[in-house]
C-alpha cells in the first residue's frame, strides 16, 4: 500500500510479456517528449535476453515500468515512467527500490542510468536512492540536443 495524503493505493508489480506492450506504449507516450516506438518494446520483451520490463499496477491499473538490460554483473536503466495521473505518490521511487531489488537478485553489482540534466525530479530520486553522477553524454536527446548526466550506483 503506498500512501501519500489522501491518495492510496494497492501497489504490485510483475514482470511485462507481451500483452503488456501498449501499456507501455501508453505510458511511454505520455511520459517523453521522444517515445520509444512500439516496435523497440517489442524487441526488448520478446527477442532481448537481457531486457527486464518491471510492471506496477495500482490498484489493478498499470502506473508504470521499468526497463533493464541486465548485462554481467551491470544493470543498465533503460527507462522509467509513471502515468502523469499517478505522479507525486513515490510511486516512481517503489518502482526503482523493486527493480534495484530484482537486479540484485539476478547477481548485478552495479546498476546505470542516462536522466537529462535538466530532470531535476528524477535527478533528486536516484540521488536519494545512492546513485551518483559520473558523466556527461553530450547531445544525447535527439529531440533538443540536451546532455544526459550518467548515474551509477553500487547495489
Amino acid at each position: 500500500m503506498i500512501k501519500n495524503g489522501q491518495d492510496t493505493c494497492e501497489v504490485t508489480f510483475r514482470i511485462a510479456t507481451e500483452e503488456d506492450i501498449e501499456s507501455l506504449v501508453d505510458i511511454e507516450q505520455k511520459s517523453f517528449t521522444v517515445p520509444w516506438p512500439k516496435e523497440a518494446f517489442y524487441q526488448d520483451i520478446i527477442s532481448n535476453r537481457f531486457a527486464v520490463y518491471l510492471i506496477m499496477e495500482c490498484d489493478g491499473e498499470v502506473c508504470g515500468y521499468c526497463g533493464v538490460w541486465l548485462v554481467m554483473d551491470e544493470a543498465h536503466i533503460t527507462n522509467i515512467a509513471v502515468l502523469p495521473k499517478y505522479r507525486g505518490r513515490k510511486l516512481g521511487e517503489a518502482l526503482l527500490r523493486r527493480m534495484i531489488s530484482l537486479a540484485q537478485e539476478a547477481g548485478t553489482k552495479t546498476m546505470t542510468l542516462e536522466v537529462r540534466v535538466s530532470n531535476i525530479p528524477a535527478r533528486s530520486l536516484y540521488k536519494k536512492l545512492g546513485f551518483k553522477e559520473g558523466g556527461i553524454r553530450k547531445n544525447y536527446y535527439t529531440d533538443n540536443h540536451e546532455d544526459a548526466i550518467v548515474m551509477w550506483v553500487k547495489i
